[in-house]
């Protein structure tokens, strides 16, 4: 059955009322009010059209139900409970603003929990960054925060953990910084992930450096105990941080650590170890630069105070690895090739080392080591020049901090200068030797009127104050080793008159001096050297702190023993010198200590070998030159008049009671007996 269509009903409206500013007694109004009885208000108000909200407007297609009608779904809307809530909080807001709010105050948590906390937290964290240190790039900087706290024990276990990580997760080489990379080029995703992680890691390693620094500079006899322990472990992370990472960015700033810390009056224990780790530094070198880097920065300091610093400190340019390395020269007669095993020494190859190679193979090989051969040869004259040329600039650095030292005349550095020069005089260029004599001369002459040579006291007497940082007689040794050492070495060895170098003056004083060496308690002690101090000495050791420093390198033995071989074992010396000298070690054999004794007669067996003709005459009486007597105090060499005596001291010293001095003295006397 159809469905009867609704009819259309047309929309009545009211006539259009009047105008106001119309009169009220108009027909029209009249009309109007007559006819409203018979209006049907309501019914026009049900078939006006509902107006729907523009947000809730339904966008869905009709739907036919089984009726056959056509509906819009309707969307039921959950206003009212929006609403209610939205009411229901507020009102539960206006509720809780009338009542009176109590603030709760933070719970204090005590010391030791927080320094548990902390450890958990710096276990935490090191063990990501160990395990894999690009995916937990961040801890670096949550590390650092840890450490920054209050708790002087929080900063401490943070800057041992910090240590702890960076030498783990620190690369073998030296990361460019940021500014150097080109943020423009396109690269992988592990480049640039890889990248990131050595940015962050410079950048948290140069912040825990200057946390470092700043630590480091709280020591000191004002500060508090707390203050010196914190700074006691900065000084220590950055001692092992340049023992450990030497190569890495920064290592200036580390060395500066160190450097100020060396430039402190006090000497304690981070002093010593600031300077075992430079000493350290310098030995285990092998490309320069930290060598280059931590010289530079201690001639700076030292310069600045006035060369008012400790003795050790300019010892340990005696560890600087260049300088032995530069003192050595190639034969001039030969080439020196690399040895192979499987050569014989006629350069052919035996036979069992042969093997079968088809000719393509052997093609292959022969290009492979060509390129290999190139490579490394680009390689090694890269380093080597590089080498050489932080070697020059170091050792120009040394040598310029030694005639300062020297010309502004420090009593208590010029025992180390006199040290270092003795050892290293043969790498000094020839335009500075004559200016270097004179300055030896001067020291000597000064180190004679120490000795009472001016004053009248005789020659020889041993200082009053044996623990004296300036010690007298063992300047005048080192002056005198230098001199000698200054040929050593050298093109123009052979040629000494060229350069016109006249080393009769300190051949003159050592020959003075050498009782005076025979009767030095201490000839065979060095700083390392384990003894008492003298409970009747006057002074107190003690209150000296360079004391045991005046024997910096060798002991006054061996550099007597140096200096003799320089005189002695030249075929040019004359003949009185080498009577002379021989007489005089045999009278300073009978008082020196036993391994001194035995180390002199040692010397002079290899004298012999050298000029045991022309002194052969010491050991027999009627072979006696010359008249009058021998005079062991004379200061002139050749004026003692040493062939009118004999050596009669061989006699004592066969009764030595060391069986070594004993044997030595017999295989002299076999010598002789042989060239007679």
């Amino acid at each position: 059955m159809a469905v009867a269509r609704a009819l259309k009903r047309r929309k009545l409206s009211p006539p259009e009322l009047p105008l106001e500013g119309s009169s009220a007694g108009s027909p029209a109004r009249d009309d109007y009010l007559s006819h409203a009885a018979a209006w049907n208000v309501e019914q026009q108000y049900e078939q006006r059209p509902r107006k729907q909200k523009k947000g809730t407007e339904s966008t869905r297609l009709p739907i036919k139900t089984a009726d056959g009608l056509v509906e819009r779904p309707v969307i039921v809307e959950q206003e009212e409970e929006l609403v209610g809530s939205l009411l229901g909080s507020s009102d539960e807001h206006e509720s809780d603003i009338g009542e009176p709010v109590h603030e709760q105050k933070p719970v204090k948590v005590p010391i030791r929990q927080q320094i548990l906390d902390a450890k958990e937290e710096l276990a935490r964290i090191g063990t990501l960054l160990t395990e894999d240190p690009e995916e937990h790039a961040s801890g670096f900087r949550k590390l650092a925060d840890i450490a920054a706290s209050t708790n002087p024990t929080i900063r401490r276990l943070g800057l041992a953990t910090q240590l702890a990580v960076y030498k783990d997760v620190i690369p073998g080489y030296r990361i460019r910084p940021h500014g150097e990379v080109n943020k423009d080029e396109k690269v992988s995703k592990d480049v640039r992930r890889l990248r990131s992680f050595e940015q962050a890691l410079v950048s948290g390693y140069q912040n825990y450096v200057k946390e470092l620094a700043k630590n480091a500079k709280a020591s000191g006899e004002s500060t508090s105990e707390v203050a010196v322990s914190v700074s006691t472990v900065a000084i220590s992370c950055a001692s092992t941080l340049l023992l450990a990472v030497p190569h890495f960015n920064f290592r200036s700033e580390l060395i500066k650590i160190l450097v100020d810390k060396l430039s402190s009056r006090n000497r304690d224990d981070e002093f010593s170890k600031c300077l075992d780790t430079l000493q350290k530094i310098f030995h285990d070198d092998n490309d320069g630069n930290p060598s280059l880097d931590g010289v530079s920065q201690l001639t700076k300091m030292m310069k600045a105070r006035d060369y008012r610093v400790d003795e050790s400190i300019l010892n340990t340019f005696l560890h600087l690895r260049l300088l032995s390395e530069l003192s050595s020269r190639g034969s001039q007669n030969h080439i020196d090739k690399p040895t192979d095993l499987s050569t014989s020494s006629k350069g052919v190859k035996s036979k069992s080392k042969k093997e079968f190679r088809t000719k393509k193979l052997r093609k292959v090989l022969k290009e492979r080591k060509a390129v290999e051969k190139e490579f490394s040869e680009a390689d090694a004259i890269v380093s080597h020049e590089e080498r050489d040329r932080l070697q020059s600039e170091t050792l120009k650095q040394v040598f310029i901090a030694y005639f300062r030292i020297l010309k502004a005349r420090v009593p208590s550095l010029t025992g180390a200068v006199l040290e270092g020069l003795a050892k290293y005089a043969h790498l000094i260029n020839q335009d500075f030797f004559g200016d270097l004599l004179e300055a030896l001369k001067d020291l000597i002459s000064s180190s004679g009127d120490l000795l009472g040579e001016e004053a009248g006291e005789g020659v020889g007497e041993i200082p009053q104050n044996p623990l004296s940082s300036h010690d007298p007689l063992r300047s005048s040794l080192l002056c005198t080793t230098t001199a000698f050492a200054l040929l050593e070495g050298q093109d123009v060895a052979r040629s000494a008159s060229a350069l016109s170098l006249d080393l009769t003056f300190f051949t003159t004083h050592l020959y003075k001096t050498l009782h005076s060496y025979a009767l030095n308690p201490d000839i065979e002690f060095s700083a390392k050297s384990m003894r008492l101090p003298d409970p009747y000495s006057t002074s107190n050791p003690q209150s000296n702190p360079t004391a045991d420093n005046r024997v910096n390198l060798k002991t006054p033995s061996a550099l007597l023993l140096r200096v003799m071989s320089s005189i002695l074992l030249p075929r040019s010396v004359p003949p009185l010198r080498v009577a002379a000298f021989v007489k005089q070690l045999y009278i300073c054999s009978l008082h020196l200590p036993e391994k001194s004794a035995q180390a002199v007669l040692g010397l002079l067996h290899q004298v012999m070998k050298v000029h045991g003709r022309k002194v052969a005459g010491l050991w027999n009486t009627e072979e006696r030159k010359g008249d009058g007597v021998f005079d062991a105090l004379r200061g002139d060499v050749e004026g003692s008049n040493p062939f009118a005596g004999t050596v009669w001291e061989g006699e004592l010293l066969r009764c030595h009671y060391v069986p070594a001095v004993r044997e030595g003295v017999e295989g002299i006397e076999r010598l002789i007996r042989d060239f007679q």
